[in-house]
This record gives C-alpha cells, structure tokens and sequence, in this order.
C-alpha cells in the first residue's frame, strides 16, 4: 500500500487524506498544531514546524510520495527535499506563487493578462506607482497575504499615507480593475494529460471566499478561453499536480489575479458536485493512476461557513436536507472569520441559494 506525505495538516490536508483512504492509500501529515484537522483522519502525523528539516526529512522517509497543502513552506528547505524525495509537484510552482510580483510577471510573460502593476518598496516608488497606474489601485504584500490579508484599496491622495505602514516589507501595487466577476479554475495534469474542472464564480465578502456558484455565468467563449488558456499556463510553465487560478472577468476581458498550487478553497465543490473531485485527482497524480475528466453532476453552490456560521450550519446538519452536503472541519477553535467548514448544495443555482438559503447564514 501506497502512503502519501502532505506538508499541512488543516481542512485541505484533511480532504487529501480522506480521497486518499478511498484510492486505498495511507496518508501522514506533518503540522505545527498537535489538534491539526488532518490528523484526527490520517494514518501517522508529525508535529513540527514547517521550516524543521529533520522532520520533513522524516517525513519524506516514511512515504512513497509528498505533496503539500500549504504554499508557504520556507523554499531553503523544500529545495534540498525535492532534489533527494519524489516530491512530484516540485518547488518551482510554489516558488512562483510565494511572491505576488513574481507571480504576476510569470503570468504575464507566459501570456496571461494581468492588471498593471509595479514593485513597491518605500514612499517614493508607491507615489510613482500611483503616477504610473492611477487610482484606485491595490496595494498588497509581496508575500504571505491571504483572505484580505496585507492589502489595502488606494481610492485617494489620503489614502497613500494610510498605506505607509505596510511599506515594512516589499510591496506590489496593482490595477484596480472594475470586473463584472470573480472566476476560478482548478487543473490537475501528469504527463500526458490535464484534466480540468468547471469554472466557478466567486464570491467574496471581506476579503474571503463566501459562495462559489457553479457554472459560471459568463459566456461559453469566456469560458472556453479561459479553460484554454489556464490549460496552456500550466503546461507552459512545465507545472504538474494540481493548481488553482482565480480570474476577474470584465466583458470579453479575462485578468489572471493569482494561482495556488495546491486544492482550493473554490473546488471545494467538487467533492459533491462533480463525477471526480479536485482531491482524488490529485491523488491519483501523485500515485501514478490516470487522471479522470471531471463532469459536473448538477448546478452546485457552496457556502464557506467561517465561525460566524458554524452554529447555523450544525443546525443545516441536524435537518438532513437532501442534496446538501455540510462538511466541518474539527477545528477546536472556533471564530469570526476562520474557515470551519463548507456547505455543498447540488442541484442548486445562484439564484435558488439566495431565495431559499442565504438568510440562514450571517450577513
């Protein structure tokens, strides 16, 4: 029997874990909390931190294969790893994704569109940034943000003192663009083949995913293109195992805002939703099984539920409605604004969610 290592023990490492019993393979994870979600499902577990080289490196040992749920692992670390371990994915689409300036100059020069954008550092390369690009404009950390982390919207004059102290680390500001949607795709490839989901709508609230609506509501010449294009990245850019790509969407326009390699918050859906899901194809990957096409079953909605909602959706749990799926992730603490679970309801719309579910959640 196969045993697959994940780097990050929390609801993605969870969800790995529980695809990975189903293939008829084991699973450890390794992460700094002893109570990591991952570990009340996996075979083993290490609790380490994620820069302690001898615990990955025992990590490594103990398994046939490492992937990671956790881009944020130190790369001096990693690097060395890569090169003695079957560590498949590699660290180069962690590399590119760790680094908001770096990622957006990989997409572009591989043909992405990007909003326009420019290195920050200190007061004076904001205030060209803003001459150059205009406001409103967005300015955000070059590394580590995340869910409305470490960024701020530029609206006015006022607005670039407000924004000195986040010039304590490398900064990139970015094109505000205006767009009609937020998009994600999700992709896994092996060497023959990439296989890819449906693309979902995003919505946001707070600077963190709230709903993912799936189909899209954009045109299927969007759509197309935007499956085409994300499909012709990957391969580009020689990366393998599973990533993830949100998008705005402005008319005909398609803008890349950023990538994650690893399961996203946005594919949560498929585990219900789709033939195959987002976990179990990389799974598959990361065992050398062929990789299967995905087909959506139903139009499907899913509900981020963060700590605000967690009572609420325990109540959905208990009233058993059919075709709602609650998943909760066993955090021990709970609160405002931390990921705790998903809500996957098949066979509904955007619309259908709001009529009949929306009030039950906080606003």
């Amino acid at each position: 029997m196969k045993t697959i290592g994940i780097i990050g023990g929390g609801q993605l490492g969870l969800m790995i874990a529980e695809q990975a019993h189903g293939l008829g393979v084991r699973a450890v994870a390794l992460d700094p909390t002893a109570d990591a979600p991952a570990f009340r499902v996996c075979d083993d577990h290490i609790v380490a931190a994620y820069d302690d080289a001898a615990a990955l490196e025992r990590l490594c040992r103990l398994c046939d294969v490492v992937t990671y749920e956790f881009e944020n692992v130190p790369g001096e670390i990693l690097i060395p790893l890569c090169e003695k371990y079957n560590i498949p994915q590699g660290y180069k689409p962690l590399y590119d994704s760790q680094d908001r300036l770096r990622e957006k100059t990989n997409a572009r020069n591989h043909g992405l569109q990007t909003p326009g954008f420019a290195a920050v550092d200190d007061e004076a390369s904001l205030r060209a940034a803003v001459r150059e690009l205009g406001l409103p404009a967005v300015l955000k950390t070059r590394t580590l943000g995340y869910d409305g982390h470490g960024q701020l919207v530029l609206k006015s004059e006022a607005d670039i003192e407000r924004a000195l102290p986040l010039l304590t680390v490398p900064c990139i500001l970015e094109e505000f663009i205006p767009f009609d949607s937020e998009a994600s795709i999700v992709m896994v490839a092996d060497r023959e083949r990439v296989v890819s989901f449906p693309v979902g709508r995003n919505i946001h609230r707070d600077g963190i995913l709230d709903l993912s609506i799936v189909p899209a509501a954009a045109s299927q010449e969007v759509l197309g293109r935007m499956k085409a294009q994300s499909e012709r990245f990957m391969r580009e850019c020689g990366y393998e195992g599973i990533l993830a790509i949100e998008y705005f969407i402005r008319g005909g326009e398609i803008y890349f805002n950023e990538m994650a390699p690893r399961p996203h918050n946005s594919g949560h859906y498929t585990i219900e939703g789709c033939t195959t899901n987002q976990f179990r194809e990389l799974v598959r990957y990361l065992i050398g099984e062929p990789l299967q096409e995905p087909r959506l079953v139903a139009p499907t909605v899913m509900k981020n539920i963060l700590g605000q909602d967690l009572d609420a959706a325990r109540v959905v749990e208990r009233e058993g409605h059919p075709n709602t799926y609650v998943h909760i992730y066993g955090k021990t603490e709970s609160r405002p604004k931390r990921k705790m679970g998903h809500i996957t309801f098949v066979g509904m719309t955007g619309e259908g969610y709001a009529k009949e579910w929306a009030d039950r959640f906080v606003k």
